[in-house]
């Protein structure tokens, strides 16, 4: 293999010290991120539900406190319940995240194995796109996407695809790098077997652990990344309920109603870690099974 421009790519995975004596705090942590990750998961499949209640107003209930009767986190100023809101905002919180985190991916498992495996010219050319997308700045990217094709929620989730991609690509080509010299691919290249079928099923299988917790490790910061944008005014719309816009218009209620800003902003903070550990934890048990 020739040398490649994509180098030092982010590691991801990192072994937790403690050993075994750390293993019964660890379930229970995977145990609790498990539980919050299925209820806001069973509140982003009910979302769509939950949109015409959330965003009904009534000015005679505007900005309730918290506890109030029949609103248990109060209400905005224009009557609206913050419970709902946080609830109907779900959907969208969660599922660009997951587009995003598997469109780019996937991407990066098709580019980022071409390269790591045909190296050569194959590896110049993605690297130098690698390098190209890499030095854009997300955020004036979406700035610009958005006053060219709009500020719509799936253009800005497919464009994060894009600028997620790059990073991935380097992860999954450090993988294949290392796993290409192994025995078994020479053994399959011995057998006359198409680079394809070398590439896709015998060493793409063997980088799973690195692909799955990077995977998840992307929705994280896919969450983070697109409530930022929403809280900015790119991808959704006035009026919609998103966590990020919600902090966005809570910033002028705290003193009123505190819980319109820090219910969603907890949230997004418990979700990622919650994504976060399980995604090394996955990633441990694979690699304890041998998948590595």
């Amino acid at each position: 293999m020739t040398s490649s421009p994509l180098r030092g790519p982010r590691t991801a995975i990192t072994k937790l010290p403690g050993g075994a004596a750390s293993q019964p705090h660890r379930d229970w942590a995977a145990i609790a991120s498990i539980a919050l990750l299925a209820v806001v998961g069973i509140a982003a499949i009910a979302s769509p539900l939950l949109l015409e209640p959330a965003t009904r107003q009534s000015i005679l209930d505007s900005l309730l406190p918290p506890g109030s009767p029949g609103h248990p986190l109060g209400t905005d100023e224009l009557g609206r319940d913050v419970l709902l809101l946080t609830l109907a905002g779900t959907g969208s919180a969660l599922a660009g995240p997951v587009v995003i985190a598997t469109g780019s991916m996937l991407l990066a498992v098709v580019l980022g194995t071409l390269a790591g495996y045909l190296g050569g010219l194959t590896d110049t050319v993605i690297g130098r796109v690698v390098d190209i997308l890499l030095s854009l700045p997300v955020m004036l990217v979406a700035i610009v996407v958005a006053g060219i094709f709009g500020a719509g929620y799936w253009v800005t989730v497919g464009m994060l695809v894009v600028l997620f991609c790059p990073s991935d690509i380097r992860i999954v080509r450090a993988g294949v790098t290392e796993q290409a010299p192994r025995p078994y691919v020479e053994a399959a290249q011995m057998l006359s077997l198409s680079r394809t079928r070398i590439m896709y099923r015998h060493i793409v299988p063997n980088v799973w652990p690195l692909i799955l917790t990077n995977l998840m490790l992307d929705i994280g910061i896919a969450l983070v990344t697109l409530s930022s944008l929403s809280f900015l005014g790119i991808g959704v719309d006035p009026g919609t309920p998103d966590w990020g816009r919600q902090i966005a218009d809570g910033r002028a209620l705290i003193a009123d109603n505190p819980a319109m800003l820090l219910v969603p902003a907890l949230l997004i903070i418990l979700v990622t870690m919650a994504i976060n550990l399980l995604g090394d934890q996955l990633g441990e048990r694979l690699r304890e099974r041998g998948l590595q």
